[in-house]
């Protein structure tokens, strides 16, 4: 079995719950990206200014109205106040239609560019990061909380503004019409304020703990749909559905203390907001009838203050989304900082043209930083030449898929160093590194895609005659040929499509098309069937021509191939020679042989 890190361990409910609380200020990272588009800005930006000032302009449209039409005298222009009313409508109506579509423009792109962004850093990331977090808790970064961010700003963020200068031109206009009565309604506001500040903290925490529940469940999904053949092969539907009610149970839970605290939050906003209204119409009724202000002056009064309460009330609501969007603005932007320590030097050094393949270890420790108490390699030295294949065998845990992860330079060494043709893998670009490494792992990655795309990852500008060149190399073309489309099949999530033998084939296939003078091989024929194993054998020594191989070995065949054995235990080498030495020599190598490769000794 490969010796990996140790297997990522996932964030509990409680540390998730210890992270510093979201604020606002991480919807930044939105607004970074929204104003690389200022056109679209500038638009939303008019057209809401002037849904807000029209919707104020109503009330004093049905002020000239009444005073014009019901007054002492009126009559005679009521007609034209209703064309300036009508007017008012149609200028609403169309700057909505504009502020929705920009808005939702905006809000489409921004989420899009930040995707983009978060995945094209994924990518950067050294594979470390994927083993300390679950890759199924990243990808619902990716998708739920994205979609917290395309709300924000495709219609929180245009609510929230649009009621605040609704509100405040309200007021405003309230003010113009008895500033008097506006006083009074102007006293209720801080009594309005006060549960907006004391609850918010409250609300934003449970928002953040509602997201990770969310990511709970997506990650439990993932998951046991990625493994339903053997959550059957085992009968154990019931325990996964039993496990996944109760993700969903706490996910609904937290929904159900966010939204309780919300509810309650909007109910007093609300009812101090239109009971203040309430108490200042009380005062205007009286000023009506003393004569102190006309009809027309208190229904518009009235229309605008229920206007400026659902806009201040609808703030409150707003103001509990917004906290949310912080909250996924603020996970996105944690995977944003994240840097790897797998860095391109400054100034790279060139790896030597053309290729030669040596490989060589001075002197190396090592340590997984998940497991720094044991050492994977422990002043590990050992030289491959050019074209030499050398299998690579011991125990579980001997350090053998160690040495795979330090040439790719997905780790470096804690002290000593590692050189690819002469030169140090800390002074090179990784991309060039790796540029120059064909990789056969244990566990064959199909990708969900065709089988022209799986074949090119090797190269990817490979023609077709290059792509059934290499599938005859790796005894791959028969069954190639078989699919449905030719090399244009879609394989499958995981390529289902294919047995374990022909997954395997294409494996060797990319690796084939990549032609790198190193190759790394995670022999993994143990688990083929006897004519799977001829051939995918037969493709590996094809592969394995004229290339400098490092072979982790698990199957006989492949060691008695090899040039040159090493044999590795608590990451030394502890025995290095050939097949029929090594077995004379009675120590590691002939036990391991005796136990594992009884079958053909």
């Amino acid at each position: 079995m490969a010796d990996t890190a140790p297997a990522a361990r996932p964030e509990s409910s409680e540390a998730a719950e210890a992270k510093p609380p979201r604020r606002l200020g991480n919807l930044a990272i939105v607004w970074h990206t929204a104003k690389r588009y200022p056109r679209q800005i500038a638009l939303a930006w008019g057209a809401l200014l002037t849904t807000s000032a029209a919707t104020i302009a109503i009330p004093y449209g049905f002020k000239r109205v009444i005073d014009r039409g019901f007054g002492p005298g009126g009559g005679g222009d009521v007609g034209t106040s209703f064309h300036y009313l009508l007017m008012i409508v149609v200028v609403l109506a169309i700057a909505t239609a504009i502020r929705f579509y920009y808005v939702s423009w905006l809000g489409e792109r921004v989420v899009a560019d930040i995707r983009l962004k978060v995945q094209r850093h994924l990518l950067t990331l050294a594979p470390r990061f994927f083993e300390e977090n679950r890759p199924s808790e990243i990808a619902s970064r990716l998708t739920s909380d994205t979609a917290l961010i395309e709300q924000v700003v495709g219609t929180t963020v245009s609510v929230a503004l649009r009621n605040l200068f609704t509100g405040v031109g309200g007021l405003i206009y309230l003010f113009a019409i008895s500033p008097k009565l506006a006083g009074l309604l102007v006293l209720g506001i801080p009594l309005i304020i006060a549960p907006i500040a004391l609850l918010g903290r409250r609300v934003r925490n449970l928002s953040r703990t509602s997201q990770d529940r969310i990511a709970d469940v997506g990650s439990l999904a993932t998951e046991t749909l990625g493994a339903m053949k053997i959550v059957q092969a085992f009968g154990q539907e019931d325990r996964e559905a039993a496990r996944f009610d109760a993700a969903v149970s706490a996910t609904f839970a937290a929904a159900k203390r966010r939204i309780a605290i919300r509810a309650f939050m909007t109910a007093i906003v609300i009812g101090l907001m239109f009971g203040s209204i309430t108490l200042v119409l009380w005062e205007g009724a009286i000023d009506v009838a003393a004569g102190r202000i006309t009809g027309g002056a208190i229904a518009a009064f009235v229309l605008t203050g229920g206007i400026v309460a659902g806009a201040f009330g609808a703030l409150t609501e707003v103001y509990g989304d917004l906290l949310r969007g912080a909250g996924a603005a603020g996970r996105l932007a944690d995977l944003l900082a994240e840097r790897s320590e797998i860095a391109v030097p400054a100034h790279p050094i060139a790896l030597p043209a053309p290729a030669v393949g040596r490989l060589a270890f001075e002197h190396v420790e090592f340590r997984y930083p998940t497991r720094p108490e044991v050492a994977a390699l422990h002043d590990f030295s050992l030289t491959v030449s050019p074209g030499e294949t050398v299998a690579v065998v011991g125990p579980s845990g001997a350090g053998k898929t160690t040495l795979f992860q330090l040439i790719q330079r997905f780790y470096d060494p804690a002290a000593g160093r590692l050189t690819m043709d002469g030169i140090d893998l800390r002074d090179a670009d990784p991309a060039a590194i790796r540029a120059r490494i064909a990789m056969v792992p244990q566990e064959t990655v199909i990708f969900g895609a065709s089988a022209r795309d799986n074949l090119r990852y090797g190269h990817w500008e490979a023609s077709d005659e290059q792509l059934w060149a290499a599938a005859e190399a790796a005894n791959a073309a028969g069954f190639l040929r078989e699919l449905p489309q030719g090399l244009d099949t879609f394989l499958g999530e995981g390529g289902a499509r294919l047995s374990g033998g022909q997954r395997q084939r294409v494996a060797i296939a990319r690796a084939l098309l990549r032609d790198a003078p190193v190759l790394l091989l995670d022999e993994a024929t143990s688990a083929l069937d006897a004519e799977s194993e001829r051939l995918v054998q037969q493709a590996l020594e094809r592969l394995m021509t004229s290339r400098t191989t490092l072979v982790i070995a698990h199957r006989l065949a492949t060691v008695r191939a090899a040039q040159r054995i090493i044999v590795m235990d608590g990451g030394r080498i502890v025995e290095d020679g050939n097949h029929a030495a090594l077995m004379a020599r009675s120590g590691l190598y002939a036990r391991l042989a005796s136990l594992q490769f009884s079958e053909a000794a």
